[in-house]
Parts: C-alpha cells; structure tokens; sequence
C-alpha cells in the first residue's frame, strides 16, 4: 500500500490528481496540507483524510510515504526540498519552480535524500506527440528546421479559471507558465538544447499576467521552435507540426497527416496513419506504478529543470525586451 499527502489544493488539477490515486487499488490518501487551512481541511474531510495546518508536521507521519505537490508554483522549491528532507518521493505540478536556481535546490535536495521524484508532463505520454518523436527519433522527416505547438483555451476570455490564477507573486506568470509549459516541454524534448530564445506576451483580458503568448526558440541543431499558447481563444484545436528537410507531419486534434521522401509507399502524397503509439499511462499513475514495484520514474528532475530553462528565459525576454542566449 502507498500511502500519499495532497500537498495544497491551489492547482485546479489537484482534485483530480486525487480522484485518480484514489481509483487505484493499492495507494491510500491519508492528509492534506494547504497554505488556505479552511480549504485544506474541507478537502481533506472531502477525501476522508487528516487534515494538517503545519507542513512539517504533515511530513513527520509515518503513514505518508510520497506526496503530491500542487501548491502555488513559487513555493514548490521550498515545499518539495521539505518533502525530500523528510523522505518523502515526490510528485509535482508543472512547472517545477519559477527559477533554475530553485531547481537546483531540489535536486540536490532529492539526490541526498534519495527519494524519487515526477514531474507531470502529460503530453509526452498521448500517442500523437509519441508518434511525433518516433518520426523525429526515425529520420523520416530528415533535418527538422521547424516545430510549431499550439495550446490554447478561453479559460481567461469567459472566466472558468480561479482570480488567483493571475496572481504573479503566486504564480509566476500567465499563459506560457500555465498551458505554455506543454508545447515548452515538448520543443525540448523533440528538439533538444537550446540556443536562444524570444518572446512576445499580450494581455487581452488587462490582468496582471498574460493571456496570450508566443516564443520563438533556436536549438542547438538548427531547428526553431514555435511555441505558442492562449487563455482567451475559443475551442482552440491543438496542433504540432514538424517541418523537416524530407517530410513534414500536422497533427490538428485527432487528424494526423504525414509525407516523406523516405516512406515506402506504392504512391506518392499525404498519409494518415491507421496506427499510432499506444498511449501511455498518466504521469501520477507511472508514478504509483514506479514507487510500488520499483521501476524507472518518467519525466525526472533533468526534464523538469529544462522546462523552467526554457520558462525562465522567455520572461527574461519579454520583460526586457531581448533575445536571452541560453549557456
């Protein structure tokens, strides 16, 4: 049996995540935590779990073997080099901290204490970005010289989100730190080291952070990245296209289209394929699933560290105006 703390109901996939450890059979929510007491403990009678006001003492339980964090992004590094001091494996919420330097600190804070930890990258599980990968992996494409991701909503444009959502001190920013960090994860992932990096932020809706956001990113291999998001667009359909030197992929929604020199086809045009990766399982599960029988954790401290690379700059960018040159 694991047994698991919610650490904070901020992140509006906190409940979720509960539902979700709670539909399996062998992992066990025992206490909740959140900076908001009167919201901590009513989730907390909600999951039939203790509630705890003190984070360290919630971390001191020995019926808490991990736990899950899902507290504003600037107090992940504070919470999670709690929670591996203590000896507790880790599961977090993206981003994995507003800075590199914070997440130095927990790295090194889970490499002593050696607890395990998972960041949540969905996307690098569904079977579409899975197929992208395996064509880039495979060369079908040759050279990629493009990666356009696109993910967007009208969360801020009709108001579904929390007021909070747009609060930078808990935050950190708006729509790139929100839906920005899927397509921002998986350039890097697909692509590789990058090189350098600019951005352009609007805010349509006149709150404190931005709604709408594009970077534009150069990697090492000469390949550019356009990753763009959006809380003020409606029924936005997600796309990823790669452009390469011998085959170009589009992938809008559930349409996946696919050419290349390099397929051996009794024809020459535009393919779908009748059969994709099989979609893994979510982050959270393959989490449970590494801790219970002792498998490799996915998506680990080197990608969440990435992912607040690419993060960190593209603010630095935008706020002084610049192209930010990554070491």
């Amino acid at each position: 049996m694991l047994n698991v703390a919610m650490l904070s109901k901020w992140h509006v996939h906190a409940a979720d995540y509960a539902r979700k450890l709670q539909s399996c059979g062998d992992v066990r929510i025992t206490a909740v935590w959140d900076e908001q007491p009167n919201r901590g403990s009513e989730w907390a009678a909600e999951l039939g779990a203790d509630f705890e006001a003190d984070l360290d003492t919630l971390l001191r339980r020995e019926d808490v073997d991990g736990v899950v964090v899902d507290a504003p992004t600037s107090m992940h590094a504070d919470v999670m080099v709690a929670a591996a001091e203590a000896g507790k494996h880790i599961f977090t919420e993206k981003a994995m901290a507003l800075t590199v330097e914070e997440c130095d600190r927990i790295a090194a804070a889970v490499r002593k204490s050696g607890v395990k930890f998972c960041i949540s990258f969905p996307a690098r599980t569904r079977s579409h970005q899975l197929f992208a990968k395996q064509l880039i992996d495979d060369q079908v494409l040759g050279d990629i010289t493009l990666l356009r991701i696109r993910n967007g909503h009208d969360g801020a444009l009709n108001n579904w989100l929390p007021e909070y959502w747009y609060d930078e001190k808990q935050a950190g920013g708006g729509a790139m730190m929100d839906l920005g960090c899927h397509p921002m994860y998986l350039a890097s992932w697909m692509l590789g080291k990058p090189k350098r990096i600019t951005s352009m932020f609007h805010y349509f809706t006149r709150r404190a952070v931005e709604d709408n956001a594009q970077c534009s990113i150069e990697f090492a291999n000469n390949a550019v990245a356009l990753v763009e998001t959006s809380l003020v667009t409606y029924r936005t359909p997600s796309a990823l296209e790669l452009y390469g030197t011998e085959g170009t992929l589009m992938i809008s929604d559930d349409n996946v289209r696919v050419i290349s020199k390099r397929l051996d086809l009794p024809f020459a045009g535009w393919v779908s394929p009748t059969q994709l990766p099989k979609e893994q399982p979510q982050p959270i599960l393959q989490w449970v699933d590494a801790l219970l029988h002792d498998r490799p954790m996915p998506f680990g401290l080197e990608d969440g560290t990435k992912l607040t690379e690419l993060l960190e700059s593209a603010y630095i960018a935008h706020r002084e105006h610049r192209t930010v040159e990554f070491k």
